[in-house]
């Protein structure tokens, strides 16, 4: 597992984000099918809950702007406001469905105004036990093994509701047997259910499984320490060897924005690699960043390409990426698994 999660002579892992989700609608099997043909080493379904307690992969638990809901009459009523990890959010929940009710649902595009409309439509959302079922038939006809990095969203939430999505992922994990042998990563911006998950993986006696403690933005915290009336900037848990050594008791991996590590400068170029990687590597732990997306719209400014935000700009995609690759990151999640292939390639032959 630890080989698994740090850089090899390949260069950086790569960490299918949401599948290959600039080419697909983000979370449906075809994604994750197009990642992996395109040469992924990891797929990443982000997990919400359903009603009746299944798993299912969307990134929010707002699931207005990723599928069709909208447009089914039968769920008009269930529109509605409320408080998510302390943010007013309007939409249809996901936990206001059962599982057969969300089966009748199928996926839109989250940013058609860059990515466009055509494959909406055409997929369901996905079952963490359809999604590990189908990763593990393309492995097979790949001939190599897919990891799996399944992010648990919105915990407190959840478990406010009266579910408990770490619980149900240990079992789902533990029953196939596909994911009791390869590596699998559980990543959280919270930091108590990672905790928890540690006695729980180890005694279901999965020690193929690694935890990740994602970072987000500087001044927010992590919700469960926000909801305890304890907030814990994210900048704080990385900036001293101390904190990334208590991170390390409980996690792998470290899993912040590219931005702690890879800062822009005045001109919006890549400035010189901030001291986090080698940092959190003396603590033990891997570095996984995220996210690498090929539009002129998500790249720094030096890097874009001619043309408009929807530009797809893989030579400016490319660049990011060997610049995290020289600052010594072992995984880069993307949008675009395929984009990063060259990446792989040269640094390998740098290597011979």
């Amino acid at each position: 597992m630890r080989q698994a999660i740090r850089a090899d002579a390949h260069g950086p892992r790569i960490i299918a984000h949401r599948g290959a989700s600039a080419l697909r609608p983000e979370h449906t099997l075809e994604a994750y099918a197009k990642a992996i043909a395109d040469g992924a080493d990891f797929i990443e379904p982000d997990l919400v809950m359903t009603r009746d307690g299944a798993l299912v992969a969307r990134h929010e638990n707002e699931i207005g702007s990723t599928t069709d809901v909208a447009e089914r009459p039968q769920f008009a009523a269930r529109k509605r406001r409320q408080q998510v990890d302390g943010v007013e959010a309007e939409g249809w929940f996901v936990e206001d469905f059962s599982l057969d009710e969300l089966r009748e649902l199928r996926t839109i595009e989250r940013l058609p105004e860059l990515r466009g409309t055509g494959h909406d439509g055409r997929h369901a959302v996905p079952t963490l036990d359809e999604i590990v079922e189908h990763v593990e038939r393309l492995a097979q006809e790949a001939g190599r093994d897919i990891g799996l990095v399944p992010e648990i969203k919105h915990s407190s939430h959840f478990h406010a509701l009266g579910l408990d999505p770490e619980a149900t992922l240990v079992e789902r994990l533990r029953h196939h047997a596909y994911t009791r042998r390869v590596p699998v990563g559980v990543q959280s911006f919270e930091i108590g259910n990672l905790r928890r998950l540690r006695g729980l993986l180890d005694t279901a006696g999965l020690d193929n499984v690694f935890l990740v403690q994602l970072i987000g933005g500087p001044e927010e915290s992590p919700y469960d320490r926000a909801l305890a009336g304890e907030p814990l900037p994210y900048l704080q848990m990385v900036s001293s060897p101390a904190a990334l050594a208590e991170i390390a008791g409980y996690a792998e991996v470290l899993a912040p924005h590219l931005r702690y590590v890879l800062p822009l400068d005045a001109s919006g170029a890549l400035a010189p690699p901030s001291p986090l990687v080698q940092a959190a590597h003396a603590a033990g732990l891997a570095v996984h960043v995220w996210t690498l997306r090929p539009e002129n719209h998500f790249l720094p400014p030096a890097l874009r390409c001619e043309g408009d935000a929807r530009t797809r700009c893989l030579e400016g995609a490319l660049a990011e990426a060997r610049a995290l690759a020289d600052a010594g990151v072992d995984a880069l999640f993307s949008d675009d698994p395929g984009a990063l292939a060259p990446l792989r390639a040269t640094t390998a032959a740098a290597t011979k």
